[in-house]
């Protein structure tokens, strides 16, 4: 899902007690998929998928024994934090809810998901790219059905490129410099602009290599891996404040009708951005269109093929669900193999799917994007989300990430050195993580 939804500075919900201790009472464990009384079996969803009630309608045509009762209770945190209100109620929980796959150990940890392999979902597993399955699951038991990721790659401004005759960067040297060319030619253009958002950065150290989290309780699941200060880490958050410090990147927040205009009066030059970016920069860039093109994002090491990925989502079955064989019907199916759920995700609401075959559908890698002047920026994300590696979350991402942007802001206002944002993390994490009941280790 769109990057807008990560979490930043979000409270943690999690129950009195500590989070180790808290687990959400079970729904209804009925195993059959019939109504029981003569009628369709009624499945409740939560989610906010753009142009969703167009998905329902076609799964509930497609599915005359199961039908779709959607509600959009809020985005991202809005609806996690009533979700784990539910659960840690043992009731109001619906059926299936979206979840971003960082979410995953939360819910995992809260007791609150079904493991859908009981009802089959094992057979997904070549459907999706591996690291979304990866992130879907632990070990033979499956949590979420993937749905749409963030596969990354830079989007620039060619027309300004080319009028300055500055090359596209293939390497993050090369980006810095190309940062002083540009300034050069426009003192009051930036680079890029260090957003605050943490999936952002995720997605950029994810490139870098870095792996600072490790979690899965099916092997251990009060123990923790916190890595922040790994210098795979380190670098990529001292780069992009060398940049903020020198005044080549600014640091505005993303998604934001200021930050619209930036992108679209030449203030901004490049974004690294993900899978969905053609649809959000066509319905939000006017001005610029056939100006901007996609290039791969730059490495670390000239000649590396390294990648990250900024958001994606999933549908999971809560335990309260009180027919979870027909809720996993539901997680499976309402985009599965629908050709009609996929036409709306793809053409509508702009996501960038995570299922194999809808991914390499020429329709989908050949598209050519008028915004783009006709580039075919499809024929570059998708290879990116095929070669993502495995990648891990925490049973508490929101408050790490949340206080990951915390630091840096201090650093961006100049009240913190930019090389001490990710060590004050590690320790206030691993402070946290301690108190919840963890035992961490790096």
């Amino acid at each position: 899902m769109l990057g807008f939804n990560a979490l930043r500075k979000v409270v943690s919900v999690l129950a009195v007690g500590g989070l180790l201790a808290v687990a959400a009472c079970s729904g209804g464990s009925d195993s059959g998929t019939g109504g029981g009384t003569g009628g369709p079996v009624r499945v409740s969803v939560w989610a906010w998928y753009p142009e969703f009630k167009g998905v329902v309608d076609a799964f509930n045509a497609a599915h005359p024994d199961i039908q779709v009762d959607w509600t959009n209770v809020g985005t991202g945190p809005d609806q996690y934090a009533k979700l784990k209100t539910a659960f840690t109620a043992g009731t109001g929980a619906p059926d299936v809810a979206m979840v971003e796959f960082q979410q995953i150990p939360t819910f995992l940890i809260l007791d609150a998901l079904v493991d859908m392999a009981q009802y089959g979902a094992g057979e997904d597993k070549g459907r999706y790219v591996d690291w979304a399955w990866q992130q879907s699951t632990d070990g033979d038991k499956v949590y979420a059905i993937p749905v749409d990721g963030g596969p990354m790659a830079l989007m620039y401004r060619k027309d300004l490129f080319d009028k300055y005759a500055i090359p596209v960067p293939a390497t993050w040297a090369e980006y810095a410099a190309a940062a002083e060319k540009m300034k050069a030619a426009d003192p009051t253009a930036f680079i890029a602009s260090f957003g605050s958002d943490g999936g952002w950065l995720n997605g950029l150290m994810w490139q870098a290599g870095c792996r600072p989290y490790g979690y899965s309780p099916a092997k251990a699941r009060d123990q923790v891996k916190i890595d922040l200060t790994n210098p795979a880490c380190e670098k990529v958050i001292e780069f992009y404040g060398d940049l903020v410090d020198r005044r080549l990147m600014a640091a505005d927040p993303f998604f934001t009708a200021d930050a619209a205009a930036a992108l679209d009066s030449g203030k901004y030059w490049t974004w690294a951005a993900a899978g969905w970016t053609p649809g959000y920069v066509a319905g939000s860039l006017k001005s610029t269109a056939g100006k901007w093109a996609v290039a791969p994002m730059p490495q670390w090491t000239k000649g590396e093929d390294a990648q990250g990925d900024w958001g994606g989502s999933t549908f999971t079955v809560t335990k309260q669900a009180k027919n979870p064989k027909a809720a996993t019907v539901v997680a499976r199916e309402l985009f599965g193999k629908s050709k009609q759920a996929w036409d709306i995700g793809l053409t509508k609401a702009f996501l960038y799917p995570l299922a194999k075959d809808v991914a390499a559908d020429p329709a989908f890698t050949g598209k050519a994007y008028d915004f783009f002047a006709g580039q075919k920026v499809n024929e570059i994300f998708v290879p990116v989300s095929e070669k993502l590696g495995d990648f891990e979350y925490t049973p508490f991402q929101d408050f790490v990430f949340g206080d990951l942007l915390d630091r840096c802001a201090e650093a961006v206002s100049g009240k913190r050195k930019w090389n001490t944002v990710l060590a004050t993390t590690q320790a206030n994490v691993v402070d946290y993580a301690e108190k919840q009941g963890f035992t961490v280790s790096r």
